[in-house]
């Protein structure tokens, strides 16, 4: 049983991160494909004007609470998520179980030479981990035949992709049905932040719940991205509230 809660119209699990690692355990052992979108309030806001990205939501297999913005209006519904998990936090545990239990990574996205440096921190971190590749690639069309064949040569159990939404979780969408992989999830800038590119956000930062201002200082044009993530949200949730469904069980 799914326990979902629907925010603005997109319906996000309720779950922790070893609930997560549970049901990427379980995805792994039924073979592909799946999807796993982690959700943050940029996604809520992008879904309610994209409708192809909207149903990619709807359609996945798993969708993970990621920012603190929906458990903030989780809360203020009555119907709390129980916890964050994020793209990273989640990447990092996946790498942390793919390493004791023998599943393999591809890394598809972010700039040339990034996904190679994030790789190369997840094994440091996790010996024994195995990679089955690294590419930047491009998520246009045209490129999308050659990247599945090297994807499909490299036969991983889990595919990260950092595209950036709406583009990744489209991309996983478009090319799932034909790679067939256990596990594929859009990781955003999680690359970038293993890799260092970016900096980390400290741990104080994060439990605060305040990792959108440590963004706003320290990447300060990203203060659109910002400001549609914290406060159009929760101004859209507390005048839209009717949108906001109670939390409900699905098969």
């Amino acid at each position: 049983m799914r326990q979902r809660v629907t925010i603005l119209g997109v319906a996000i699990d309720d779950i922790r991160m070893d609930d997560a690692l549970a049901a990427i355990t379980r995805f792994i052992a039924e073979g592909g494909p799946h999807q796993i979108v982690t959700v943050n309030p940029e996604f809520v806001m992008e879904a309610r004007r994209n409708s192809a990205f909207r149903r990619v939501l709807a359609a996945a297999d798993l969708a993970t609470p990621d920012g603190t913005g929906l458990l903030l209006a989780s809360r203020w519904r009555g119907t709390p998520l129980r916890e964050r998990v994020t793209g990273i936090a989640l990447s990092e545990r996946i790498a942390a179980a793919a390493a004791r239990c023998g599943w393999s990574l591809f890394l598809l996205g972010a700039a040339p030479g990034v996904a190679e440096r994030a790789a190369a921190a997840l094994q440091q971190a996790n010996p024994g981990l195995r990679i089955a590749g690294c590419y930047a690639g491009s998520p246009r069309a045209a490129e999308e035949p050659a990247i599945r064949a090297r994807i499909a040569a490299a036969q991983p159990d889990i595919l990260l992709v950092a595209y950036g939404h709406p583009t990744q979780e489209l991309w996983i969408a478009r090319n799932q049905p034909l790679l067939r992989v256990p596990v594929a999830i859009g990781v955003g800038g999680t690359f970038d932040e293993l890799a260092g590119v970016v900096p980390r956000t400290p741990a104080l930062v994060q439990r605060a719940g305040l990792k959108w201002l440590y963004r706003l200082v320290m990447q300060p044009w990203r203060w659109r991205r910002i400001m549609t993530a914290v406060p159009l949200f929760l101004w859209t949730v507390l005048r839209e509230g009717r949108a906001f469904n109670p939390l409900h069980a699905e098969e």
